[in-house]
């Protein structure tokens, strides 16, 4: 309820407000709460404020903060409290946060993408604080001080919850505006946001729609600023495969295939997207034989036979060390574990399941895991020593993620990092263009013939 005293204050001026014609009141998002209670006070509005965040209370047991994790957690702080801290993978974006809930000692809402997440992040707070730990996911809705959730439960439970706590965490924060929809932020009233990520988004829509309700990035460091310090050094190596004259032959006819569709569409609609051209081309049989094609081609050098020899070559070189295998899709995966008696990780092996086969792979027991993508985010994978990718994407964020996972600094340790990558194909551009950003942090080798 608000009682205007002297001129008060126009609602239609402030930011975002709308007039509500079936409550037959103004309204804003509750993210912009701060905002609206400094501007009516500053019009000698009186205000009816009903968000509280609780304080929380309780013993900590946080490691000490490395150097750059406690310049991290300053400039955060120094930002008024918002904005996103990027580290690489493996650098202990975590502690970090923990470290901010500590300090600001308010009830926090943590944002996870995964029930994985869920899990690591409860289990995590759980070692370092003493109170409750509230879950909203995997089938659990109990409420805390401190209270993990996932993205897809806060949508629902945000407007009955948004009102609670005074820190809202989101990690994996490069999601914000797509898997983490930016209406879940909207409706919390937290003033203080800490958004963690490994990769920023690159894409301007994307880097403004986590600036608006996260904020800008505060501190940031890449995975050469760290090599050799709070990460392992390592090797990067990109091997050449070479395919065998009869899969060559098939790649071709096929990429030549996909190739006049997609120019003929392209002289069209020059402007399209990828996705506009696949919601055209399925609506034609023409259409649909030129995805087809185009799926064989990359089903071709996904794993094709030189591929095959490399890996076992590789895995016999580094035999009875941790190794995780990466490949670009399910079946690549499935068909590496079934050829050489690997554990498949993926998202359709169950949570107890593929906690057991890293607790193993933990010690020694099972010393290599072949996964697609499960493997690359969030989820908190024992020290491993070798990454073999397989097959990969363009994709610098993805690369970044997956070459973390062998970077946990050990005494002694220098890491090793494989690309496989057929040559004149399409892999080999995409090499090059997620090897941005990693080369100044590693001893590499590029072994293309008159590639960059």
């Amino acid at each position: 309820m608000l009682e205007p005293e002297g001129d008060g204050e126009d609602p239609s001026r402030i930011p975002e407000a709308t007039w509500d014609r079936e409550l037959l009141a103004w309204r804003a998002p509750a993210d912009r709460h701060a905002d609206v209670l400094v501007r009516l006070s500053d019009a000698g509005v009186r205000i009816s404020d009903d968000v509280r965040p609780q304080r929380i209370a309780g013993a900590w047991s946080l490691p000490a903060l490395r150097w750059y994790q406690a310049e991290a957690l300053a400039r955060w702080q120094n930002a008024g409290r918002r904005g996103v801290i990027a580290l690489p993978t493996g650098s202990g974006k975590t502690v970090v946060a923990l470290a901010a809930i500590q300090r600001l000692g308010l009830s926090t809402l943590v944002l996870v993408p995964t029930r994985v997440l869920l899990d690591q992040w409860a289990n995590e707070l759980a070692r370092t604080w003493g109170g409750t730990i509230g879950r909203l996911g995997d089938g659990e809705h109990v409420i805390a001080p401190i209270t993990v959730s996932t993205y897809a439960s806060a949508t629902s439970w945000a407007p009955r919850v948004g009102d609670r706590f005074g820190l809202v965490i989101v990690d994996e924060a490069h999601h914000v505006g797509g898997w983490c929809p930016r209406e879940v932020l909207e409706m919390l009233a937290a003033p203080a946001r800490l958004g963690l990520t490994a990769t920023p988004p690159d894409d301007p829509q994307a880097r403004a729609c986590l600036a608006r309700h996260v904020g800008d990035t505060v501190y940031g460091l890449r995975i050469e600023d760290l090599a050799g310090d709070a990460l392992a050094s390592f090797d990067l190596v990109t091997l050449p495969i070479e395919l065998a004259p009869e899969e060559r032959d098939v790649y071709r006819e096929q990429r030549a295939r996909f190739a006049r569709s997609y120019a003929s569409f392209r002289r069209v609609t020059p402007e399209a997207t990828w996705r506009e051209f696949v919601r055209s081309a399925n609506q034609t049989k023409p259409g649909r034989e030129a995805l087809a094609a185009w799926r064989a081609s990359r089903a071709l050098v996904a794993y094709p036979a030189a591929k095959r020899a490399a890996l076992r070559e590789l895995l016999a070189r580094h035999r009875g060390e941790r190794t995780i295998v990466f490949t670009s899709d399910n079946a690549t995966a499935y068909a590496i574990a079934r050829e050489l008696l690997i554990m498949p990780i993926t998202h359709e092996i169950g949570r107890v399941e593929r906690a057991a086969a890293l607790a193993r792979f933990r010690s020694g027991e099972v010393p290599v895991l072949v996964s697609s993508q499960v493997l690359e985010e969030g989820l908190d994978v024992p020290d491993a020593d070798v990454a073999i990718i397989v097959g990969g994407t363009a994709s610098a964020r993805r690369h970044v993620q997956r070459i973390g996972r062998v970077l946990r600094p050990r005494d002694g340790k220098r890491a090793r990092v494989y690309e496989l990558a057929v040559e004149d194909s399409l892999e080999v551009g995409y090499v090059m263009r997620r090897r941005s950003g990693l080369d100044r942090g590693a001893s590499t080798s590029r072994a293309f013939g008159g590639a960059p």
